[in-house]
C-alpha cells in the first residue's frame, strides 16, 4: 500500500464483502508515488552528508538528530498526530514537537531509516517539513502573520457591513419592514459572510478536522461546529424562509476569535523569538585562513580546526579558541549585559558575539548545530515542550470540557425541541459559542510564554518545564560557596612548605595533579605554572568535593581539603596561624607526610549580600553547603549574615542535607556552579547554575543564570510567583465565565451575537492578563 489511508480503504473493502472489486477492476489505480508532488522526490537530497552538516548533529555512534520546522500546525492535536505517527516509524528514536515554535526535534538511527523517509511521512500526513533555519522561520512567521491579518481584515470588514444590515433587520422587526426588503438584506448579508466562512474561518476547520482525525477533540471543534451550523441554518432561512439569520454572529464570532488568537500567538512567540534572535546574530560568511591565504567562505563550510580571522566590529562566525591577538567581546546576547569581556590567547569565544577592539585569529571548535547558541536554543525548545502539572491539568480539563459542551448542547437542543422548536436552533448555537473553551486552553500557555520571554531577555534560561511552577513554591534556598557566592577566581596568596620540597616544587606537583579538574580552585594552580612544565600524572582519581590523587614518578600524591588529603598524617601546622581570614587551605601530601599547604583567597560577588537580604525579606530560608574549609565558609557566612552553614561537605553529604530540608517540608532551590554540584542540583526541587556560556549545553540544572548575577535568583523566584498567580487567575476566570454563562445561554437569555462577544472577551482577558508579566 502506498500509505495507511489506502491500507484502511482496502481493509474496509474486504471487511464489507466487496473483495470482488479486485477481480472486476479493468485497470490498476495510480500508485502513491505517481500522485505525490515532485517535491517529495527532492527530499532525498536531505540525506546527503554535505547538506546535513548545516542542520544535523551526531547524537551517538549511529544516532542523528535534527531540528525541523513544521508548516500547517494549528493546534495541539496537530502536535499529537505528528508525534504519534513519526514515533511509530521503524528507526525513529525520539520526536518532540514544540507548539510555540512549531519546531520538531527528531532523532533517528541512520542504519534503519533516512531523514528523507521521515520528511515524506510528514508530508503524507498533510504537513510540510524542512530543516530549521532561524531566518527562514522568521520569514514563515511573517508570512503567517500577514495571512492572519488578511483573515482578520476580511472578517472585520464583513462583520461591520453585516452588522449594519442586521440593524436594519432588527429595526424592521420593531417598526415594520417589507418582506422583499428582508429577503434583499439577507441575501446581501449572505454574500458578505461567504468570504468569512470560506477564508477567514479556515484555520478553525483545519484544526477541528485534525483533532477529529486523531480522536482528540480540541477547542476548535465546537468553534467550527458553531460557525458551520450558524451558516447552514442562516442559508436555509435565506433560501426557504424563516425568522432569524445569524450572519452577524458568524462575522463577529470569527473576528473576535481571530483577534484573540493573534494576540495569543504574539505572546507565545515572544519567548521563541528571544531564543531565535541569538541564532540570527551569527554571520553567514567567515574569513578563513588557509595556507597563508585569507578567503571569505560560507560558515557552513568551516571545519573543526580551521583558523578564521575576526576583525574588530565583526561578529564571531563560530565557536572557537583564540590563538592569536587580544581584544574584548560583547556577549550581551547571552548574559543580557552589554559589557566588554577581555579575550586573549586560549580564551574561548562564542559564535554571534561581537569583537569590539582588535583582530583575533580563532581556531574553530563548533559550527552550526554544534555551537553554544544552537545548544541553548535546543534547551529552550526542550523546556517549552515540557509542561508543568498545572498546564497538563488545564489541557485535560479543556479536552474533557469540550465533550461536556457538545453533550450539553445536544441535551439543551432536545429539551427546547419539546418546549419551543422555534428557539431551539438559536439557543443551541448560543450554548456552543458562549462556552467555547478557548480561554481555558489559553490560560496557562499564554502566561508561560510571557514569563519565558521576560526571563530570557534577562539572561535567565529556564531548561525544565516544571521550573516555573516550582519557583513559586520555594521556601528555602541552598547556596554553594566557591564560584557561586564568590566570583570563582581564587588566587594563591601563600604557600607553606612543610617538608623537604620548595615552594616551586610543591606548586608544580600540585598544578600537575589539578590539571584534570574543572573546579575553580584548580584554575588558581594552573595560572601559576607554565603548561609545558606540567608533570605526567598516572592513575589520577578525582573525588568530587574532596580532592585529587595521582602518581608522579612512582610516588602517590593527594591534594584537597585537610580531611581527604592529610587523613592520618601528622604535620607541623604552627606556620598556619597567620593565614588570612576566610582563606581556603589546600593540602598537598604523599603517603607519609604533608608536603605543603596552599592558602587561596576568593572574594564574594558584589551582589551576594543583596541577594541573601532580599531572600530573607521574602521569608525564604538560606543555607550554605560547601566543600571548602571551615574557616573559609564561616568567614563568608559571617559577611553575608547566614547562620545555617556547613563546610567540608562532599556532594553526597550535600545531597543528604538537601533531603533533610525536604523531609522537614521545605521546597528547596539549590544554587551551584553546575559542574561539581551536578548530583546535588538534580536532587533539589528546582536548581540554578551559574552559567559561563560555554558549558550551558551540559548543565544538569533546571535554570541557568547566563549573566552569573545572583540577584537573578530573586528575579526568577518573583517571576515564578507572579506566573503561578496569573495562571490561577486565568483558570479561575475561564472556569467562572463558563459556569456563569452556560446556564444563561441554555435558558435562552443570551443571543448568539452576545455569546460571541462574551466568549471573545473572556479569551482576550486571559491573554492580556498574561501580558502583564514583566
Amino acid at each position: 500500500m502506498c500509505c495507511r489511508g489506502c491500507q484502511a480503504v482496502a481493509q474496509s473493502i474486504v471487511d464489507n464483502g466487496l473483495g470482488a472489486y479486485y477481480q472486476n477492476r479493468t485497470a490498476m489505480p495510480a500508485s502513491g508515488h505517481e500522485v505525490l508532488p515532485d517535491e517529495l522526490k527532492k527530499l532525498t537530497l536531505y540525506d546527503h552528508p554535505d547538506i546535513q552538516r548545516s542542520f544535523v548533529i551526531s547524537a551517538g555512534e549511529h544516532s542523528k538528530e535534527a531540528v525541523l520546522i513544521l508548516e500547517g500546525i494549528t493546534c495541539a492535536a496537530c502536535i499529537w498526530l505528528n508525534e504519534r505517527h513519526i514515533r511509530q516509524l521503524d528507526g525513529v528514536l525520539s520526536v518532540e514537537v514544540n507548539y510555540a515554535s512549531h519546531r520538531a526535534r527528531v532523532s533517528w538511527d541512520e542504519r534503519r531509516i533516512n531523514l528523507s523517509t521521515i520528511l515524506k511521512e510528514i508530508q503524507l500526513l498533510g504537513y510540510n517539513a524542512h530543516p530549521y533555519n532561524a531566518h527562514h522561520a522568521d520569514e514563515l512567521r511573517k508570512k503567517n502573520k500577514k495571512k492572519d491579518l488578511q483573515r482578520i481584515a476580511i472578517a472585520g470588514i464583513a462583520a461591520a457591513q453585516v452588522m449594519m444590515l442586521a440593524v436594519g433587520l432588527y429595526a424592521g422587526g420593531w417598526y415594520g419592514i417589507s418582506a422583499d426588503m428582508v429577503v434583499l438584506l439577507r441575501w446581501f448579508s449572505l454574500m458578505l459572510t461567504i468570504p468569512v466562512v470560506t477564508f477567514a474561518a479556515m484555520p478553525f476547520y483545519r484544526s477541528a478536522w485534525s483533532g477529529l482525525k486523531s480522536g482528540h477533540l480540541n477547542m476548535d471543534v465546537p468553534v467550527a461546529l458553531a460557525i458551520v451550523t450558524a451558516f447552514v441554518g442562516s442559508l436555509w432561512v435565506t433560501v426557504m424562509g424563516g425568522v432569524h439569520v445569524y450572519y452577524d454572529t458568524i462575522g463577529m464570532f470569527t473576528l473576535f476569535l481571530l483577534s484573540t488568537r493573534m494576540l495569543e500567538t504574539g505572546a507565545r512567540e515572544k519567548s521563541v523569538e528571544a531564543a531565535e534572535n541569538l541564532l540570527k546574530l551569527q554571520p553567514a560568511m567567515a574569513m578563513r585562513i588557509q595556507a597563508g591565504q585569507q578567503d571569505y567562505v560560507p560558515v557552513m563550510q568551516l571545519l573543526m580546526g580551521d583558523l578564521i580571522l575576526v576583525k574588530a566590529g565583526e561578529a564571531v562566525a563560530a565557536d572557537g579558541i583564540v590563538v592569536e591577538g587580544a581584544s574584548s567581546t560583547d556577549e550581551s546576547l547571552l548574559t543580557g549585559e552589554s559589557r566588554a569581556i577581555p579575550k586573549s590567547v586560549d580564551c574561548t569565544v562564542i559564535a554571534g558575539s561581537m569583537n569590539l577592539e582588535s583582530p583575533l585569529i580563532v581556531k574553530v571548535t563548533g559550527v552550526g548545530e554544534d555551537t553554544v547558541l544552537a545548544g541553548i536554543v535546543r534547551l529552550v525548545d526542550k523546556a517549552q515542550a515540557e509542561k508543568p502539572k498545572i498546564a497538563h491539568l488545564a489541557d485535560k480539563v479543556a479536552s474533557w470540557f469540550t465533550w461536556v459542551i457538545l453533550g450539553f448542547a445536544l441535551l439543551v437542543g432536545l429539551i427546547w425541541l419539546n418546549v419551543d422548536q422555534a428557539q431551539a436552533f438559536e439557543i443551541v448555537l448560543s450554548v456552543l459559542v458562549v462556552t467555547c473553551p478557548c480561554a481555558l486552553s489559553l490560560a496557562v500557555p499564554a502566561a508561560l510564554a510571557a514569563a519565558g520571554s521576560h526571563l530570557i531577555k534577562r539572561g535567565i534560561l529556564v531548561l525544565r518545564g516544571h521550573a516555573m511552577e516550582t519557583l513559586a513554591q520555594v521556601t528555602h534556598v541552598v547556596f554553594d560557596k566557591t564560584g557561586t557566592l564568590t566570583v570563582g577566581r581564587p588566587q594563591i596568596v601563600a604557600i607553606y612548605p612543610l617538608a623537604d620540597k620548595s615552594e616551586t616544587q610543591s606548586l608544580l606537583i600540585a598544578a600537575s595533579l589539578e590539571q584534570t579538574s574543572e573546579h575553580p580552585l584548580a584554575r588558581a594552580f594552573m595560572q601559576r605554572v607554565d603548561n609545558q612544565q606540567l608533570l605526567a600524572v598516572s592513575n589520577a582519581n578525582n573525588v568530587a568535593g574532596l580532592g585529587i590523587s595521582g602518581e608522579i614518578d612512582g610516588v602517590t600524591y593527594t591534594i584537597g581539603n585537610q580531611v581527604y588529603a592529610s587523613a592520618g598524617l601528622a604535620s607541623d601546622t604552627a606556620q598556619l596561624t597567620n593565614v588570612a581570614a576566610g582563606a581556603t587551605l589546600v593540602w598537598l601530601c604523599d603517603a607519609t607526610q604533608v608536603i605543603a599547604v596552599f592558602a587561596l583567597a576568593d572574594t564574594l560577588r558584589a551582589d551576594a549580600l543583596a541577594t541573601i537580604t532580599a531572600l530573607k525579606e521574602r521569608g525564604i530560608g538560606v543555607s550554605i553547603l560547601s566543600g571548602d574549609a571551615p574557616q573559609a565558609v564561616a568567614h563568608a557566612a559571617l559577611q553575608l549574615g547566614v547562620t545555617d552553614y556547613l563546610a567540608q561537605q562532599p556532594p553526597q553529604a550535600k545531597f543528604e542535607q538537601l533531603q533533610k530540608l525536604q523531609q522537614q517540608g521545605h521546597i528547596v532551590a539549590m544554587v551551584g556552579d553546575g559542574v561539581n554540584d551536578a548530583p546535588v542540583l538534580s536532587g533539589a526541587q528546582v536548581s540554578f547554575a551559574m552559567g559561563s556560556g560555554t558549558d550551558v549545553a551540559s548543565q544538569s540544572s533546571d535554570i541557568v543564570l547566563l549573566s552569573s548575577k545572583l540577584t537573578d535568583v530573586v528575579t526568577a523566584l518573583d517571576m515564578g510567583k507572579s506566573t503561578l498567580a496569573v495562571m490561577r487567575q486565568n483558570l479561575f476566570w475561564a472556569a467562572a465565565y463558563n459556569l456563569i454563562a452556560l446556564p444563561f445561554a441554555a435558558m435562552g437569555y443570551v443571543s448568539p451575537w452576545v455569546a460571541a462577544l462574551g466568549m471573545s472577551i473572556s479569551s482576550l482577558i486571559v491573554v492580556l492578563n498574561a501580558l502583564r508579566l514583566r
